[in-house]
C-alpha cells in the first residue's frame, strides 16, 4: 500500500521535482566549415520538416532536446518539433510521439547565436534507442549551424509533416542541421562520458546509419556494466586540432562548452592531435607545433577537468603513414606524444589506441585489417578495436 501510495504521490509532483539531475545522451556538436572538408550544401529547406535520427547512449524517464543556432547571424523560425521512437526503417513506433516544447511555446525563434534547451519531455526510452526528432522550418534555415557529416540519413519533406509516420516525398541529407544534443533525465543518478576528438572520433568512413563509431561501441560494452546508467556524447568534429582553430575551435577554447557544460559529465577522453601535426606539415607551417607544445596543452585540460571534478583520459594518437599530411618530422612527434600519454601520471589514465591498431610489421601505419582505405581514418573493425581497447575501470571508479 505504502509503494502505491508513493507512485500516486510522485505522479502528481513537478517533472522537475521527482527527477535527479540531467545526462547527455547524445551530441553532435555545431562547427563552422573549412577546407578540406567539402562545402556542406544543404538543400532548399523552406515550408519543410527536417528529421533527423538518432541512437541514444543511456535510457530515461524524460528526454529535452536541445538546438543551436550558435553560428548564425539571424533567428530561425521553428513551427513545430516532434520526437518519437522510431524503428529500424525510420518509421514512427504508434503512440509514441510527443509535440516538443521551448519555453511552453510549440512554435518559436531560435535566437542568432544562441542555443536553445526545450522543455522536459516525457517519453520513457531505453539505452540504444532510436529516436527521430522532426522539426518544421517555415522559413527555412539560411546559414543554419550544422553538424558537417551525420554519418546517419536524415530526411527533408515539404510542408509540417513532424507527426507522419514517415515524411512524404522526402528526400535525404546526411547533415546535422540545428539538432545538437538529446538528454535524459532519471529518479536514478546517471553520468555521461564525453569523446572529446576530431574526424576519428566523429567517425569519418565508418558505415553510415550503423552507429559504429568507437563512442557508440563503448556505449554498448558500457550497458551491461552499469545498467544503462552512463551515456557516453560524442564530441568530435572532423577537421578540429588542439592548438589551432580547424573546423570548429581549437580543443582548448571549446573545452569548456562541449566538456565542462555538458549535463552530468564525469569523465571526457581526449584523442586530439594527428591534425595539429599532420595539417602543420601539409601547411608548411613555419612553425610546426613540437612534442613538448601539445604535451602542454593536454595538461592545460587535464587541469581544467580536474577544477570541475571531471575526470581526463588521454588517447594515444593513431598510427597515419600513408596518409597525404604523414611527415618524418610529425611521426617523431607522434611517437614523443604517445610516449609522455603512457608514463603521464597527471591525467586520470590513458587508453593505447595506437597500439590497438598498428600494424605489427610497422608500426607507424594502421593495420591493413583496420585502415579505411586513406591511411588516416579506421573501418569499423577499427573502431571496435579502439572501443575494446578501453579499460571500463577507467570509467566506472
Amino acid at each position: 500500500m505504502l509503494k502505491i501510495l508513493m507512485a500516486a504521490f510522485l505522479s502528481l509532483l513537478p517533472i522537475s521535482v521527482q527527477a535527479q539531475g540531467w545526462s547527455r545522451s547524445w551530441s553532435a556538436v555545431p562547427h563552422r566549415i573549412v577546407a578540406p572538408l567539402p562545402d556542406p550544401a544543404v538543400p532548399d529547406i523552406r515550408d519543410s520538416t527536417i528529421r533527423q535520427v538518432v541512437r541514444l547512449s543511456d535510457g530515461g524517464d524524460l528526454i529535452r532536446i536541445r538546438l543551436s543556432n550558435e553560428l548564425s547571424e539571424k533567428a530561425v523560425l521553428v513551427g513545430a518539433v516532434h520526437v518519437a521512437l522510431v524503428d529500424k526503417a525510420g518509421q514512427i513506433l504508434p503512440d509514441t510521439g510527443r509535440i516538443v516544447t521551448f519555453g511552453r511555446k510549440a512554435a518559436f525563434h531560435l535566437p542568432a547565436q544562441a542555443p536553445l534547451v526545450s522543455d522536459a519531455v516525457r517519453l520513457p526510452v531505453k539505452a540504444l534507442s532510436r529516436i527521430a526528432i522532426s522539426m518544421y522550418l517555415p522559413e527555412g534555415a539560411v546559414g543554419g549551424t550544422l553538424h558537417w557529416n551525420s554519418y546517419a540519413t536524415g530526411w527533408i519533406g515539404p510542408g509540417n509533416q513532424v507527426g507522419a509516420p514517415m515524411l512524404e516525398r522526402a528526400g535525404r541529407f546526411d547533415r546535422r542541421l540545428i539538432l545538437s544534443a538529446v538528454e535524459v533525465q532519471n529518479r536514478q543518478p546517471h553520468r555521461t562520458i564525453v569523446a572529446l576528438g576530431d574526424s576519428i572520433t566523429d567517425g569519418a568512413n565508418t558505415s553510415p546509419d550503423l552507429n559504429r563509431r568507437w563512442p557508440d561501441i563503448l556505449a554498448e560494452r558500457l550497458l551491461p556494466e552499469t545498467k544503462g546508467a552512463v551515456g557516453v556524447a560524442n564530441a568530435g568534429i572532423s577537421g578540429n586540432r588542439v592548438l589551432r582553430n580547424g573546423s570548429g575551435p581549437n580543443a582548448l577554447a571549446r573545452f569548456d562548452r562541449d566538456v565542462l557544460a555538458v549535463p552530468g559529465v564525469s569523465h571526457a577522453i581526449i584523442l586530439e592531435g594527428v591534425n595539429d601535426i599532420g595539417a602543420a606539415w601539409r601547411a608548411k607551417d613555419p612553425v610546426p607545433p613540437s612534442a613538448e607544445d601539445l604535451i602542454s596543452a593536454y595538461r592545460q585540460l587535464i587541469e581544467r577537468a580536474h577544477e570541475h571534478g571531471v575526470k581526463a583520459v588521454l588517447g594515444t594518437i593513431l598510427p597515419f603513414k600513408g596518409a597525404g599530411y604523414w611527415s618524418d618530422y610529425g611521426e617523431n612527434v607522434r611517437r614523443a606524444v604517445n610516449s609522455w600519454i603512457r608514463d603521464n601520471k597527471e591525467a586520470d589514465g590513458h587508453v593505447d589506441f595506437d597500439r590497438a591498431l598498428a600494424d605489427p610489421a610497422d608500426p607507424s601505419r594502421l593495420a591493413p585489417q583496420f585502415n579505411s582505405g586513406d591511411f588516416l581514418h579506421p573501418n569499423d573493425a577499427g573502431h571496435a578495436a579502439m572501443a575494446h581497447a578501453i579499460d571500463l575501470n577507467l570509467l566506472l571508479r
